[in-house]
């Protein structure tokens, strides 16, 4: 793609909110962070998991796409790089050549930091000459790390390490480079946000179905604390949804399997049990879903007259005896 059309590019995207920098004006500060893109060899997922002590940084650094790659764009901050970095991916520029194309576009590319890896696993990481130190970034196979404004230059190189050794899907690969970041000392002004992004490998042609894990912290103590947090309960909310999926399918041990896992992994969130015994209820298992009703009335009863309701709209068998019946394990003398 010749210079002009890249230029282009920059000029239907620019848009100057949150602070965000347009190609050709001067920059300004906005994410100094730490990060970390990549493509999982094994799955083809792509992902970026980012902290920050900034408000809000999801909306800025983390960009994906499935099928096409990921970006992290920071430090003086042209939020830009995201989308036309994907778009230059999608169009079949390889990472090394969306992110030099871009840098070429920008007269003030000496401020950014930004890291792209594409849909076949090649990687990208530039570190602008005016990016505040420590700050840096480092490559693996098929993944970027990269800091700036950071407490001292071991923040990337721990991240690299981290990632490397970590087990698991490419989402807690990704949040225990994050955790190595902070461990090793982070950001030198401490910690407010983060966000992590992961997409599937290949595009279904929905993107609304691509997207594994989307989540962010706009503004807490301990961002990654509660990151990790809401990873738990993303996947709690998967293994249920695999459960419901599974009860669908006649697939009672299965069914059985994610539930329990879901309920492990969230057990403090009475909804997720209240969902699953409505399912296993209405699919054969009424011993398992009345022990397990009995469970959730004790802890809120608020979930007892919602048994009825949703008999009446085909949610729950329109069975006047199968409603007492389930209601029958609500503890007895409670109030909803």
């Amino acid at each position: 793609m010749h210079i002009d059309l890249v230029a282009s590019l920059f000029a239907a995207f620019a848009a100057p909110t949150l602070g965000v920098v347009s190609a050709g004006r001067p920059p300004a500060p906005l994410a100094h962070t730490y990060s970390i893109v990549a493509r999982d060899p094994k799955s083809g997922e792509l992902g970026v998991a980012v902290q920050s002590h900034y408000f809000s940084v999801g909306p800025i650094v983390p960009w994906a796409e499935a099928g096409v790659g990921a970006v992290a764009t920071q430090s003086l901050v042209l939020v830009d790089y995201g989308p036309l970095g994907l778009d230059l991916m999608r169009k079949g520029f390889t990472a090394k050549q969306a992110l030099d194309s871009l840098l070429k576009a920008d007269p003030h590319n000496e401020g950014r930091q930004v890291a792209m890896v594409d849909a076949k696993g090649n990687v990208a990481g530039y570190t602008g000459k005016s990016c505040i130190p420590d700050a840096g970034d480092v490559q693996g196979e098929q993944f970027s790390c990269q800091a700036n404004l950071m407490a001292n230059a071991k923040i990337w190189p721990a991240m690299k390490a981290a990632y490397e050794t970590a087990q698991g899907d490419l989402a807690e690969r990704l949040m225990q480079a994050l955790e190595a970041a902070e461990k090793a000392g982070g950001d030198i002004r401490g910690r407010q946000s983060a966000a992590i992004l992961v997409v599937k490998g290949e595009p279904s042609g929905k993107p609304w179905n691509d997207v594994v894990a989307n989540l962010r912290v706009e503004d807490h103590d301990h961002p990654l604390v509660e990151l990790r947090r809401l990873l738990r309960l993303r996947r709690a909310y998967n293994l249920e949804d695999q459960g419901d999926a599974y009860t669908t399918e006649k697939k009672s041990a299965e069914a059985a399997a994610a539930y329990d896992e879901a309920m492990k992994l969230a057990p403090d969130v009475v909804e997720l049990q209240f969902w699953a015994a409505v399912t296993m209820y209405q699919n054969d298992r009424k011993a398992d879903a009345l022990a397990l009703f009995k469970k959730v009335f004790a802890r809120e009863a608020r979930w007892v007259p919602l048994v009825e309701r949703l008999s009446r709209v085909g949610l729950f068998p329109a069975d006047p005896k199968a409603v007492a019946e389930v209601q029958a394990q609500a503890t007895k003398g409670a109030k909803w």
